[in-house]
C-alpha cells in the first residue's frame, strides 16, 4: 500500500503571502491627486476671468470659451491622475517571486484604484470648496449674480412682461402680478412643458392691463417671452450636456493615465523597464 504523501504550499513554492495591494500607497496617489485637481481648478477660474470680457466684443466668445473648458477639464484629468497614479506605483510595497506579468497587472491596478479612490474624494471633498470658487468667479464676471439670490428663475421674464409701454405709464397692482406670473411660469416649464392656452391668454390680459399695452401687443410680447424662456432652457441644456460629456472624457483619460503612469513608477521601483521585460521576438 502506498501512503500519499500531500505537500503544504510553502511562501517560497508560488506568491508570497504578501497583499496585492498597497493601499498606502493607493491611499497617497489618491489624495495627491484631489490636491492638484484643486489647484489646477484654481489656476483655471483666474485663467478664465482674465479671458472673459463683459464688455461687448471683449474677450473671447462663449463657444471658445465652452471648448477651452471642456478641454481643460481634459488637461486637469490627466495631469492630476497620472502623477497620483504614478506615485501609487512607485511607493508600493516591492514584490518578490512574483510573474512579471502579475506584475505589470497590479501595478496598473494600483493607478485604476488610486484613480476611482480620487474619483470618489473629489465627488465628496472637492464638490463643496470647488463650487464656491467656480461660483465666486462666475459671478464675478457676470456681475449680476451679486443681487441673484432673492431671485426666482423667471424674474427676468416676468420683469420684460410687465414693462411699462412708457414710462409715463402707472402699474396697478405690479407686486401681486409679479408674483402671480413668475409662479405660473415657473410651474408650467419646471418639467419641460408649455404654457397651457388658458394660461396664456389670461397672462396676455394681465400684461394688457398692467403695462398699458393694446392686447395685440401684450399676446405679442407674451409669445415673444415664451420663446425665449424656451430658448434659454434649450441652450441650458445644451451646455449642461456638453459639460457632461467633457466630464465623463476627462474621467476615462485620467484612468487610462493614472494606470500608465502606476505602471512606469512601479518598472522604475523595481528597477526593471518594460523593454528588458519584452522577449527578443517582440523586441523585434
Amino acid at each position: 500500500m502506498i501512503d500519499t504523501v500531500v505537500v503544504q504550499p510553502t511562501a517560497t513554492d508560488g506568491e508570497p503571502s504578501v497583499a496585492g495591494v498597497s493601499w498606502a500607497a493607493v491611499t497617497a496617489g489618491a489624495v495627491v491627486s484631489c490636491a492638484l485637481t484643486l489647484l489646477l481648478l484654481a489656476f483655471g477660474v483666474g485663467l478664465g476671468l482674465s479671458v472673459v470680457s463683459p464688455w461687448s466684443g471683449a474677450g473671447v466668445s462663449a463657444t471658445t470659451f465652452k471648448i477651452g473648458t471642456g478641454l481643460y477639464f481634459i488637461v486637469i484629468a490627466m495631469l492630476s491622475s497620472s502623477i497620483g497614479g504614478y506615485i501609487a506605483g512607485r511607493l508600493r510595497s516591492r514584490w518578490v517571486s512574483v510573474h512579471s506579468d502579475e506584475v505589470y497587472f497590479r501595478d496598473t491596478a494600483h493607478g485604476f484604484v488610486s484613480w476611482a479612490l480620487a474619483a470618489v474624494l473629489g465627488a465628496i471633498l472637492l464638490v463643496t470648496p470647488a463650487a464656491n470658487l467656480v461660483g465666486a468667479g462666475l459671478g464675478t464676471a457676470g456681475q449680476a449674480a451679486a443681487t441673484a439670490s432673492r431671485s426666482g428663475p423667471m424674474d427676468g421674464y416676468v420683469d420684460t412682461l410687465l414693462r411699462l409701454a412708457s414710462p409715463s405709464s402707472q402699474a396697478q397692482g405690479a407686486d401681486a402680478s409679479r408674483e402671480e406670473l413668475g409662479r405660473l411660469f415657473t410651474s408650467s416649464f419646471r418639467s419641460g412643458a408649455d404654457i397651457k392656452a388658458n394660461d396664456r391668454e389670461y397672462v396676455g390680459k394681465v400684461v394688457a392691463a398692467r403695462t398699458g399695452l393694446s392686447q395685440a401687443d401684450a399676446d405679442k410680447r407674451v409669445n415673444d417671452v415664451i420663446a425665449q424662456i424656451k430658448a434659454d432652457s434649450d441652450a441650458a441644456r445644451k451646455a449642461t450636456a456638453q459639460l457632461a460629456f467633457w466630464l465623463a472624457a476627462s474621467l476615462l483619460l485620467g484612468a487610462f493615465s493614472a494606470s500608465l503612469a502606476a505602471t512606469e513608477g512601479g518598472e522604475l521601483r523595481d528597477g526593471t523597464p518594460r523593454s528588458r521585460k519584452l522577449s527578443p521576438a517582440m523586441r523585434t
